[in-house]
């Protein structure tokens, strides 16, 4: 199994059971939370199935669903925070300009002048937008907003992005030690 979950896309997460008769809230990660319905077993980051969603209604950042096998609350409560995944075979491939974020995780990040900033760390949404987390060969990692002004160009088949980072990414030495800083 060693190569499949490398294969696997993060597609949802599991919340909080949603009345007595074993329904969960599921955020989604896709662009039709619905989609989420039609693929016919969500994995396990380890690839093992995680389970069958029977019926499901949209609802806020995700869906309302019913689980194969599922019958209460308590064992609703049980799946809270499971993460959910799909085979990365089961996706169509991206149109021109879309990226699976997934895709993204790894890729070598340079200037367009070739200078290296770093590698992709990981990929997050808190509210305003993706971030792409940005680890350098050393120091702490930084967030670039995953945007065409400051990534113009991915190149996936090259496994690196082209980022325009904002001025402000060289770190001060000094920072935090200041003198007359309390």
């Amino acid at each position: 199994m060693g190569d499949e979950t490398h294969n696997l896309i993060f597609v949802a997460q599991v919340g909080a059971a949603h009345g007595v008769r074993g329904e969960v809230k599921v955020t989604t990660f896709t662009a039709d939370p619905m989609a989420l319905v039609s693929y016919k077993t969500l994995m396990r980051q380890d690839g093992s199935p995680a389970l069958t969603i029977a019926s499901a209604r949209p609802t806020k950042g995700g869906i309302v669903a019913r689980l194969k096998g599922v019958d209460d609350r308590n064992a609703a409560e049980a799946l809270r925070g499971l993460k959910l995944y799909i085979s990365r075979d089961s996706l169509p491939e991206p149109e021109e300009d879309e990226f699976y974020l997934a895709d993204l995780i790894g890729l070598t990040v340079e200037t367009a002048a070739g200078e290296l900033l770093g590698t992709v760390k990981t990929v997050q949404d808190f509210g305003a937008g993706d971030l792409l987390e940005i680890q350098p060969k050393v120091g702490a990692s930084w967030w670039l907003a995953f945007t065409r002004e400051a990534v113009p160009e991915v190149r996936i088949a090259q496994g690196k992005l082209i980022a325009e980072p904002p001025a402000v990414i060289e770190a001060d030495p000094n920072e935090g030690h200041e003198e007359g800083e309390d």
